[in-house]
């Protein structure tokens, strides 16, 4: 499976649930329901996976944990808000650097159309024809 497959199925997985399930919900209803649809796609994840902290050479103790890693390879950030400020994109941009993954979704299920707007895709440093493995 290359990159851009792996992010259009977890982009089919998520306006799946958003079609079931309409905006309004909280965070946690989406990253469920996510959850259940990439399983039942057979798209293997780890959820609210720990992102360790280094500052200054020292491992902090209290680092940060993501919604989602897909396939070991991809970041997604579930969010529920009015509007996909700045600060978002940051935020995962961050996790990716800290991580060292090359690719993220930003999601943000409070609008009408998901496709319009809701979506956002992140890249650092990538070969857009990395094969992602399956161990």
């Amino acid at each position: 499976m290359r990159v851009n497959e792996l992010t259009r199925a977890i982009i089919g997985a998520a306006i799946e649930v958003h079609r079931a399930l309409g905006p309004g919900l909280l965070e946690s209803a989406y990253e469920e329901c996510l959850c259940r649809e990439l399983d039942i796609r057979g798209i293997r994840y780890k959820r609210q996976w720990p992102v360790p902290l280094e500052y200054k050479g020292v491992k902090l103790d209290k680092g940060y944990q993501l919604d989602l890693v897909v396939e070991d390879f991809c970041v997604v950030e579930i969010k529920s808000v009015d509007a996909l400020h700045p600060i978002y994109k940051a935020q995962t941009l961050t996790y990716m650097r800290l991580g060292g993954w090359k690719v993220g979704l930003l999601i943000n299920f409070n609008v009408e159309v998901l496709k319009d707007g809701g979506i956002q895709r992140l890249a650092l440093n990538l070969d857009e024809n990395t094969e992602i493995s399956r161990q």
